[in-house]
């Protein structure tokens, strides 16, 4: 790679980052894309074996190239993973991997991105690292005590590894829904939510959650009264599976435990319930640590950006993919490129000669 300086860094190779390599390209720009995994695909190739789009193929796509069609319901995680490999060939796209951005420091006019052997410096950085890397494990009493086995969303593979087990798995969410779904073939279940779970109707796909938010967010910029947007609707998208599970009764949500024993989990009315292994599916955190030097969070760990992508408190910087924080739906593969369109056109103005 040349020593001269980047007009743009971009730290994740994923879909927000391959979005972002999409119109840099177009634009011109001198650009490289720093990803610190070894193969491509994001996180998608970490994810568990049974996962599904939201949405079928044909909602699903990056700028420029559709996603090949599906044609046995919603796409798994293995066809995207063949999609956004083939997509940042298909555009040449300049992904250096693995090289992990461990920090991002301010250095005159410029950027500077470091890893733990080598520096780069940019005019423009956009991060795009999403959150999966940041798994949040929320602390109850005794969990320390317990001697099950305990993993995060980030560690559960298939359902096989529990055959014959007994399994609670905490979270209102659609990775709850999904992996409890998932393990009633292999496993006793205990779903705990920390309220009773919403559905949403059956009709809602990825596609119609993703216009629902933008539409939310015009109404918001428009001065009216917050709808509530998805969450007034519900929590958990119906997809296939988790619609036949729910509907041959296989999820029933029990209240959230208060605390942990040694052998399972206990309500503060005294029942308590053994267990093999706890899966907890509680969300995750932006993966921010590569910009901490730049000490732009605020008190909920974000980085203000005023609804856009641009980082209010220092202009160079672009984040894509962590959440409607970051635009709507950019958390999704059809939201990455809409947010990543209007990233590089901020960028590119500011690139352009007075």
């Amino acid at each position: 790679m040349s020593a001269d300086v980047l007009d743009v860094a971009v730290i994740g190779g994923g879909q927000a980052g391959s979005a972002a390599g999409f119109y840099l390209r177009r634009s011109g720009v001198e650009f490289a894309i720093f990803d610190a995994q070894d193969e491509p695909g994001g996180a998608w190739p970490h994810m568990w074996a049974s996962l599904r789009l939201f949405s079928p193929a044909r909602y699903s796509s990056l700028p420029g190239r559709p996603m090949p069609p599906w044609n046995r319901g919603y796409p798994p995680a293995a066809h995207v993973v063949d999609y956004l490999t083939a997509y940042e060939k298909r555009y040449e796209l300049p992904i250096h991997r693995p090289v992990r951005i461990e920090a991002v420091h301010r250095d005159g006019d410029l950027l500077r991105l470091d890893s733990a052997t080598a520096s780069w410096r940019a005019r423009h950085v956009i991060s795009a690292t999403g959150t999966w890397w940041s798994p949040y494990l929320p602390y109850y009493p005794g969990r320390g005590d317990y001697q099950g086995r305990q993993l995060h969303t980030v560690q559960y593979h298939t359902p096989e590894d529990f055959h014959g087990q007994r399994v609670v798995v905490v979270g209102g969410g659609n990775s709850a829904a999904q992996i409890t779904a998932d393990l009633a073939s292999q496993a006793t279940t205990i779903w705990t939510t920390p309220r009773p779970p919403r559905f949403l109707p059956d009709d809602l796909d990825g596609r119609a959650l993703f216009e629902l938010a933008s539409r939310r967010l015009r109404r918001l910029r428009d001065g009216h009264a917050d709808s509530g947007g998805i969450g007034g609707l519900g929590d958990i998208v119906a997809v296939p599976a988790v619609r036949d599970a729910r509907d041959r009764g296989l999820l029933h949500a029990q209240p959230m435990f208060d605390r942990l024993t040694a052998t399972g989990i206990a309500w503060r009315d005294g029942r308590t319930e053994d267990c093999d292994a706890i899966i907890w599916c509680t969300g995750f955190r932006p993966a921010l640590s590569h910009l901490t030097p730049l000490g732009l969070r605020d008190g909920t760990g974000h980085i203000p950006t005023g609804g856009g992508t641009r980082a209010l408190a220092e202009p160079r910087l672009h984040l894509l993919g962590y959440g409607d924080w970051t635009g709507p739906g950019s958390a999704t593969l059809v939201g990455a490129g809409r947010t990543a369109r209007d990233a590089v056109r901020d960028i590119t103005s500011q690139l352009a000669p007075e």
